[in-house]
């Protein structure tokens, strides 16, 4: 098996911008390592080291991946705080899944300003629909449309 270097990343899409394909996979891998971090007692550089050894990072935007993965873990607690007022249960009775894709969520809209807030919600939505139980992608959706509201008040507001 081929070991990809720690300074791989994607090709760049039109006008130097990352592909969206290349972006979803990142989230979709961040979504897992945060995941498995939820259970295990890993640090989050062993995650992402296993992660980048054991999957083909070739169609994936690694930089992209690192940031979601490192920033997630580092920001979890203002990141939960910023979701609270939106959940109708207590944050850790939030499925483990659901959690890590809407937490990927908040640190999107608060964090990367370069992802429309629309494509935040829907790649959430995706990740549920892929990942979570059969409401889920209900929950992410309801929950990340509240959130950009608060953290995109320029962008979400109606014009």
């Amino acid at each position: 098996m081929m070991n990809t270097t720690e300074d791989s990343t994607a090709q760049p899409g039109p006008a130097g911008q990352p592909k969206a394909g290349d972006r979803r996979r990142a989230r979709a891998l961040a979504m897992q390592g945060l995941y498995q971090r939820h259970f295990s007692k890993s640090s989050i550089t062993d995650i992402e080291s296993e992660f980048i050894v054991d999957n083909d990072m070739s169609k994936v935007d690694t930089a992209y991946f690192r940031d979601l993965l490192r920033g997630v873990h580092r920001e979890q607690a203002e990141l939960d705080r910023l979701l609270e007022p939106f959940l109708d249960r207590p944050i850790h009775e939030v499925d483990a899944i659901e959690l890590a894709i809407i937490r990927l969520g908040a640190y999107e809209l608060k964090h990367r300003l370069d992802v429309p807030y629309k494509v935040v919600i829907n790649e959430g939505i995706e990740m549920a629909k892929k990942f979570g139980g059969t409401e889920g992608h209900k929950f992410v959706n309801s929950l990340l449309d509240k959130l950009s509201h608060r953290l995109r008040m320029a962008e979400t507001r109606p014009r």
